[in-house]
């Protein structure tokens, strides 16, 4: 996928979520999701950070941290959350059409929104039916990379087999799955194992 490709897709799922999410209720946006000790309300202000956090400001942020990079996440996350759940929401509708972001591969960009859309959406029972070109692109990507997530270290040894797809990845004991299921699974979604 190239540049312009990826962020016209970054903004699909962005609006996709805003517009799933607009729809709860006040008690469900303090359902825990699938990213330990997060509720989703405050998966999704997580997210809202990639959309508005430059590169220099990432680094400020992480000077003021002192380099502890999970302190900065909640720093961030806390700066995102506003004052209710519909702020919340509606400071990540306007991340729709930023080209503003922290200094990740645009890929890392596209799989935070997927991966950690399914993380707010899992619990909630809600559905996504991605576009597969999206879902393919995320999958070679995490499986040849351990930058930003620790994927490429979790699949070794391992062939992956997206059965929706027809894609194979890799070497070894194989593992069969949706596309999707394969790459929640290889970020660390335990849950997506049984799949």
């Amino acid at each position: 996928m190239d540049r312009s490709r990826i962020w016209e897709e970054i903004d699909t799922e962005r609006t996709a979520l805003a517009h799933q999410l607009a729809s709860i209720d006040a008690e469900a946006w303090q359902t825990e999701s699938l990213c330990t000790g997060l509720t989703v309300r405050e998966v999704l202000a997580h997210l809202t950070v990639s959309g508005t956090l430059s590169g220099s400001r990432w680094f400020l942020g992480a000077l003021r941290a002192r380099f502890d990079f999970d302190q900065q996440v909640v720093d961030r996350l806390r700066e995102q959350l506003g004052f209710s759940p519909l702020d919340t929401l509606n400071r990540f509708r306007a991340t729709v059409g930023s080209r503003v972001s922290p200094p990740l591969p645009k890929l890392a960009l596209l799989g935070e929104i997927v991966v950690h859309g399914q993380d707010i959406r899992q619990p909630l029972g809600l559905r996504r039916a991605y576009p597969q070109e999206t879902l393919n692109s995320l999958l070679r990507y995490y499986a040849g990379t351990d930058q930003v997530v620790v994927a490429k270290k979790r699949v070794k040894g391992l062939q992956l087999e997206a059965l929706d797809s027809g894609i194979t990845i890799g070497q070894g004991q194989p593992v069969r799955g949706t596309t999707l299921a394969l790459l929640m699974a290889m970020t660390g979604r335990g849950s997506y194992c049984s799949e």
